[in-house]
Formats: C-alpha cells, sequence, structure tokens
C-alpha cells in the first residue's frame, strides 16, 4: 500500500496557482490521487483529483477548517484508489464512490 507524499517533492508549497491563491499543502498518493490546500485573498480551498476521474474543489472560511476536512478527505481518496480502479471496477462503482464522496465533501 502507498501513502501520501509530498507533490513535486513539496516544491509546490509557496507557489502561486493561476488564480492567485497560494499553495499551502499539496499532496500525492500512488501517483493517482492529488489533494491541494490553497488560501487565497478572499477563500481557502481545497482541491481534490482523481487523475482521469474527479476534480472537485471546496471551500472554507479559515485554514483550521480547511485543513480539518483536508484531512478526512484523504482516506476516502485512498479508498478508491487502493480498492475500486485497481479492481477494474473503475465504471459503474467509481462513479458511485465519486457521488458518494462529492455527497460527503459538498
Amino acid at each position: 500500500m502507498s501513502s501520501w507524499i509530498a507533490y513535486d517533492d513539496g516544491r509546490s508549497i509557496g507557489s502561486v496557482g493561476a488564480e492567485g491563491s497560494v499553495i499551502l499543502r499539496d499532496e500525492v498518493y500512488a501517483s493517482r490521487a492529488r489533494v491541494t490546500l490553497k488560501r487565497g485573498e478572499k477563500h481557502i480551498s481545497v482541491s481534490c483529483n482523481i487523475y482521469g476521474w474527479m476534480d472537485h474543489a471546496r471551500f472554507y472560511n479559515s485554514v483550521r477548517e480547511a485543513l480539518r476536512e483536508y484531512k478526512l478527505m484523504k482516506p476516502l481518496l485512498t479508498n478508491m484508489v487502493e480498492n475500486i480502479l485497481p479492481k477494474g471496477e473503475g465504471g459503474l462503482k467509481m462513479w458511485e464512490a465519486i457521488a458518494e464522496f462529492v455527497r460527503r465533501f459538498p
């Protein structure tokens, strides 16, 4: 089983994204999923990506709240990468897992 590691060996931390947000935390899992915490001028965001499947962003009023949710999202993303995609159940089961993730983390 893989673990979450710093994306691009941590070089993305402190960089500014296209929308002007500063990356505070950025991790990747098994080269299949990524989660990024960013602070913008008016909001804090967490974006989750399962490569080729999902790109989902959430917005918060504080870094503390965003970090708490960031940590809660990672196990569900891990589950999708570890238990659904490798079994060739990418189709319907993957879309069901994504729908459940988005319901839990709107």
